[in-house]
Parts: C-alpha cells; sequence; structure tokens
C-alpha cells in the first residue's frame, strides 16, 4: 500500500499543481451545493475492496467533489465568521501534514511545538495578562471555550469539599456563543442568562447575581464575558464585569473567538478593557487571525490550574516526564490528548510577513465595515440596524420580509456573487430578521460591497 510509483509520482505532481493554482487564487468560484443523493449519483461507491485507484479518486475529487464545497476565504463570503488563511499559513499546513507530527508532549514533538509557542507568546502579549500567562492551541473555539470552563469547574471544586457535590452556574448574557450552552451540557452545569442584547454590563451581572438565593451563589463558579459577539460585534463591559468577578472571587472567562484579533490593532484595543484581568481567554487564529481550519487558542492567567485540571495520567504517559520534563505539554492545558501541531502555519505565516503586516490586515476589516456604514446609509433602500461592531454591519432592506432575505441570499449565492446570510435582530416589536456582513477577508474592496449592495 505504501509503495512509490511512477504513477503515483505523476499524480502527485498533478495535485501539486491543483494545490498552488487553489492557494494563488484570491477570486475562487462559489461551489454549487448539491444533496447528498446527487453527489452519490455522481461519484457513486469509492470505498471498495479493490479501491478505485488513485487517478480515478482524484479526478471525482477535482471535478464532482470540490466543486460542491463553498470558499471561505472567497471575498465575497460576508457571512458567519469566514476565514482567510495566508497563503503561507496554508502552505505550511501541507507540510505539518505531511510532517507527522505528534503535538501532545515534548518528546514527541519539540520542534513542531517550540514554534507553537513562539505564536502563542505574542498572542498572549496581545492581551495583557500578566507574567506567567500562557496558553496551547486548540481545534476551535468551543474546544477552547470547554477547556477553560473545565479548568474553571475543577478550581472551584478545589476551593470546598462541597462544592465538589453540586452543580455548578455558569452567568452569560444571552448574546454568547452557541458553543456555551453546548459546553455547559458536557460538563452538566446550569446557565443563567443575562437578558441584553447590547454590551453585557458589570453592573448587571452584579445585579442578577445579587436576585439569586444563597444556596445559588454558592454554585456559581464562572462568568462568561464576550470580546466581540458573533452577531454584531459586540464587546461586553469586560472591565465592570472583572470588577465584579474579583469582588466574589468567581472565574472569568472572556470568548474573543472572533474579536480578539482587533487586540493587534492600537486604535481599538480600549475596547478591549479588562481583558487582561481575565483567568482564560479564547482567540479563535482561524478567524481573523489568518490561518487555516483548524486553529483555536485558550490562553490562561494561571497555566497551573488549567494543568491541574487537564492533566491525564497513565503508566504509558510515564515516559513523558521523564526525558524532556522539562518541556512544554500542550495537552496538560486543554481536553485533547492526541493533537497535531495546528499553530504552526500560524507560526511561519506570522515569521514570514511579521505583526505589522497582521496589524494592517485586520485593519482592513474595521475599515471595510465603515465604508459599508456609509454606503448604506447612503442608499434609500436601506437603513443600518446599529453602528458597526468591530467589522460586522447589520442593516436592513426597507419593506423586506424574512422570505425576501432569503429568497436574496440564495439567489446571490446560484448566481455566484456572493454569501451573504440574514440574521436576527431585538427591535420594540420583537425579532426582525436583517442582513449582516462580517469583513474578515483583506482581499475583500469597497467594490465587492458595491457589488451585493447593488442586488438590493
Amino acid at each position: 500500500m505504501h509503495d512509490i510509483d511512477i504513477d503515483l509520482i505523476d499524480m502527485t505532481l498533478d495535485v501539486t499543481k491543483h494545490v498552488i493554482n487553489r492557494i494563488t487564487r484570491t477570486h475562487p468560484e462559489f461551489g454549487t451545493i448539491k444533496t447528498e443523493e446527487e453527489l452519490k449519483e455522481l461519484v457513486g461507491e469509492t470505498v471498495t475492496p479493490e479501491g478505485i485507484g488513485g487517478e480515478t479518486a482524484y479526478k471525482l475529487w477535482v471535478n464532482v467533489l470540490s466543486k460542491s464545497v463553498m470558499p471561505i476565504d472567497h471575498p465575497r463570503h460576508l457571512a458567519f465568521v469566514s476565514a482567510s488563511p495566508t497563503r503561507a499559513s496554508i502552505m505550511f499546513d501541507l507540510v505539518t501534514a505531511a510532517s507527522s507530527i505528534h503535538g501532545a508532549y515534548w518528546l514527541e514533538g519539540a520542534g513542531g511545538i517550540f514554534a507553537e509557542n513562539q505564536a502563542m507568546e505574542w498572542l498572549v502579549s496581545l492581551t495583557g495578562l500578566p507574567k506567567g500567562a500562557f496558553g496551547v492551541f486548540t481545534c476551535g473555539g468551543t474546544t477552547a471555550n470547554l477547556s477553560a470552563i473545565v479548568a474553571a469547574r475543577e478550581n472551584w471544586r478545589e476551593k470546598s469539599d462541597k462544592n465538589k457535590d453540586l452543580k455548578g452556574i455558569i452567568l452569560t448574557s444571552t448574546s454568547v456563543h452557541s458553543s456555551v450552552q453546548s459546553m455547559a451540557k458536557v460538563i452538566d452545569s446550569d446557565i443563567i442568562y443575562i437578558e441584553c442584547q447590547e454590551a453585557m454590563q458589570g453592573e448587571q451581572v452584579a445585579q442578577t447575581y445579587a436576585n439569586l438565593s444563597e444556596s445559588q451563589k454558592e454554585r456559581v463558579f464562572a462568568v462568561v464575558a464576550t470580546g466581540g459577539t458573533t452577531n454584531a460585534g459586540i464587546i461586553d463591559d469586560l472591565s465592570g464585569i472583572a470588577d465584579f468577578c474579583a469582588e466574589n472571587n468567581i472565574w472569568l472567562h472572556i470568548d474573543a473567538a472572533y474579536g480578539g484579533g482587533a487586540l493587534a490593532v492600537p486604535k481599538v484595543r480600549a475596547q478591549f478593557k479588562g481583558i487582561e484581568r481575565a483567568d482564560s481567554i479564547t482567540i479563535d487564529p482561524h478567524k481573523w487571525f489568518f490561518a487555516p481550519y483548524d486553529c483555536g487558542a485558550v490562553i490562561y492567567k494561571q497555566p497551573e490550574l488549567a494543568k491541574k485540571a487537564h492533566a491525564q495520567q497513565g503508566s504509558y504517559l510515564d515516559i513523558f516526564k521523564e526525558r524532556g520534563a522539562e518541556g512544554f505539554n500542550p495537552s496538560d492545558y486543554q481536553i485533547q490528548l492526541t493533537r497535531r501541531v495546528r499553530g504552526v502555519p500560524l507560526w511561519f505565516s506570522l515569521a514570514m510577513h511579521g505583526t505589522n503586516r497582521y496589524q494592517a490586515a485586520i485593519e482592513t476589516g474595521l475599515e471595510l465595515a465603515q465604508a459599508a456604514a456609509r454606503k448604506i446609509k447612503d442608499n434609500p433602500n436601506l437603513e443600518l440596524v446599529r453602528e458597526p461592531g468591530l467589522s460586522c454591519v447589520l442593516f436592513r432592506r426597507k419593506g423586506w420580509s424574512a422570505e425576501d432575505y432569503r429568497v436574496w441570499t440564495f439567489k446571490n449565492l446560484d448566481a455566484g456573487i456572493a454569501l451573504v446570510t440574514p440574521t436576527k435582530w431585538k427591535n420594540a416589536g420583537g425579532y426582525e430578521t436583517v442582513i449582516r456582513f462580517c469583513f474578515i477577508s483583506p482581499h475583500t474592496t469597497e467594490n465587492d460591497i458595491d457589488i451585493i449592495l447593488n442586488t438590493l
């Protein structure tokens, strides 16, 4: 199965050409998304006892399967929080995959982990956390949030024996990312939501806590604040919330999975005041730090607390405590044991381009949001819902229903113009459907904005 022959070499060259072509394109075509039944009819059975051959499988990928995927780095992909990995990081993701590095323990992956840690040092420096703070790369924001909250809960349990028998409570806002609710289910904790569409304030958290019964207060082990909500780019009152958590000895986790990229831009850094007082922070480099999927990160003010919660024990793992024990073992700080060195492509891109170019690329997203807001205000058919939050812009098409927005979304997608999806926003009459832009790609231009707005 591992024999190398001339046919494999020829196919490898074809694959290389295809990969290079894809990496160098800044305006890839939107795919035509097909149903499972349609793909099955076109492709048939591919995993068979005898195999269908590499050339056949590769042609099916190039001619059928790859054409039914969405290019997340298209400059007019403004839905969700997309991604725009640098060409350098994509290329080095190939190197990382081909190197077959086990990134859990220093003994096996020292060089790769060292490179990751160089990138992590820069991320930590952006947060302003005190000396000794550090983090680890994860497979995304959900895993990062889960790892942080498990550390928070275990730290709470260590404070008192009675806490070990209690079901913990998390305080957070109704605008928090959906992964927090999923995370609470996984660890069997309750969530008390604080109703706030705009920034969650420290006073709101304090009042919610004051209204709890004494038995409930004993169960509160964490507050989750947001540094840039997914829906609108809103940053909570991090300083006020940090005051509350400090006064009540409660763990503060800040989910900055999307918004954390803006920490690299000095002119907006003040909006994150208080983030340097967090106990843990989530940032996703595969969002606004231009790394490939999947690359999240969790950072701890006191990494030893995370290690206490996550380090796995087993006789087969004892060897990792011997030689190389002085090294950093990423598996000790998050829920994964086996892991790839997903931070290495980010490291290579940072090393190649320098952090100044990263700052400039992130500033582009902020500037595009402001430009879009100006164009929306100048268009008599459109209306801005709120001023842009980081690189998110919410606006409405006057007179449109939810169905109009849905039809418009798929019409543009089918025409290969753009992927822009609607969202919900609460007004005096309830929730309304609106349009949402989220600018990530530095390849997006004001002309791209005009192309989309002209379809309205």
